[in-house]
C-alpha cells in the first residue's frame, strides 16, 4: 500500500483580509517572527516523510518559488561576510531529497479546482493538502499524526476541532460517529452551514488526507456558493463511496489567515522564540505593571 508522499499547498488566494501588506506579497509569506506561514506548513509536511511539495500558485506568487530556490547572491554574499551559521540555515532550510513542484492556477476557482489542478502531478497516490494559513502547533506535527491515522486505516483522512456554534458559517462542519481515540467515522459533510443547520461543531481545519479518488468527484461536481469548486462538495460526493475519517489532531490551531490569529501566533511563537523569546516574554509582561 502506498504511503503520503505528496502534499498540495494551495496557495493562489488573494488574501484580501490582510491587504494592503498582501497586495504585493503573498499571505503565505506573512512572517511569524522570522519565518513564513508556508515555511512551517513545509516543514510539517517534511516531518511527516513527505517529500514531493506541489504548491498551486497564482499571480503574484512568485516569491514563494524564490524562498525555496537557491538564492545565489545571497548566498555569496553571506559567505563574503563570514556569516556563516546564517549561510548554513539559507542553505538547508529544507532537506536535500524535498522537490518543489509549482502548477499555475490561471483564475481562483475555489479549494476543490486547487487540489484539481494538481492531479497530473498527484496520479494515483494518496496526498496531503496543507493550507499555510493554518498553523498548527502540535507534536508530533499534526500532519505526522494524520500520516500515522491513514497508515492505520487506508483512508482519507480530515483534520478537525470543535468550534463554537455561531462560527460553524466559517467551516466544512462533519456529521461523525467515535470509532477509536481521536478518529471518527464521517457520515456526511456540510459547507459552511448556519449554526441551526450544523449537523454538530466539528469543523474541518487546513489539512486533509486524500485517496486520489477524489479526483474524480471533483471533476463530476457542480461549482457551489460563488461559482467555486467546493472541496467539502468532493468529500461529500466521496462519501458515497469510500469511508473519510476526521481526526482530532493533538495541537493548537493558530487562524493566521485573519488578523487576530496572526497575532497571536505571533506573541506565542516570539515568546519561545531562541533568540528573542527571553526578552520578548519580559517585556510582554512589563506591558502589566
Amino acid at each position: 500500500m502506498k504511503k503520503v508522499r505528496k502534499a498540495v499547498f494551495p496557495v493562489a488566494g488573494m488574501g484580501t483580509r490582510f491587504l494592503p501588506a498582501t497586495k504585493a506579497s503573498p499571505k503565505e509569506m506573512l512572517p511569524i517572527v522570522d519565518k513564513p506561514l508556508i515555511q512551517f506548513a513545509v516543514e510539517e509536511a517534511v516531518a511527516a516523510g513527505i517529500t514531493d511539495m506541489v504548491f498551486v500558485t497564482g499571480r503574484s506568487k512568485r516569491s514563494i518559488e524564490d524562498h525555496f530556490d537557491k538564492a545565489y547572491e545571497l548566498e555569496s554574499e553571506l559567505e563574503a561576510r563570514g556569516k556563516s551559521e546564517l549561510l548554513d540555515f539559507v542553505r538547508n532550510m529544507i532537506p536535500k531529497n524535498i522537490n518543489c513542484i509549482y502548477i499555475r492556477q490561471a483564475e481562483a476557482l475555489g479549494l476543490g479546482h486547487a487540489v484539481l489542478c494538481a492531479k497530473p502531478v498527484i496520479g494515483d497516490e494518496p496526498f496531503a493538502v496543507i493550507l499555510a494559513d493554518d498553523l498548527l502547533d502540535g507534536k508530533p506535527p499534526v500532519m505526522k499524526q494524520m500520516t500515522d491515522t491513514y497508515d492505520y486505516y487506508r483512508c482519507s483522512v480530515l483534520g478537525v476541532q470543535d468550534v463554537p456554534r455561531a462560527d460553524t458559517r466559517s467551516y466544512g462542519i462533519v456529521d461523525a460517529r467515535a470509532v477509536a481515540d481521536r478518529v471518527e467515522q464521517i457520515n456526511a459533510i456540510v459547507e459552511k452551514p448556519k449554526p441551526e443547520d450544523a449537523p454538530s461543531t466539528l469543523a474541518v481545519v487546513g489539512r486533509y488526507i486524500l485517496t486520489p479518488r477524489i479526483f474524480h468527484h471533483l471533476e463530476t461536481i457542480k461549482p457551489g456558493a460563488g461559482g467555486e469548486l467546493q472541496l467539502t462538495d468532493g468529500i461529500a460526493s466521496l462519501l458515497s463511496e469510500e469511508q473519510v475519517l476526521a481526526y482530532r489532531y493533538d495541537g493548537t490551531r493558530y487562524d493566521c489567515g485573519s488578523k487576530l490569529g496572526y497575532l497571536q501566533a505571533t506573541v506565542v511563537f516570539g515568546q519561545r522564540h531562541p533568540e528573542v523569546g527571553a526578552e520578548f516574554d519580559a517585556y510582554l509582561k512589563s506591558l502589566g505593571d
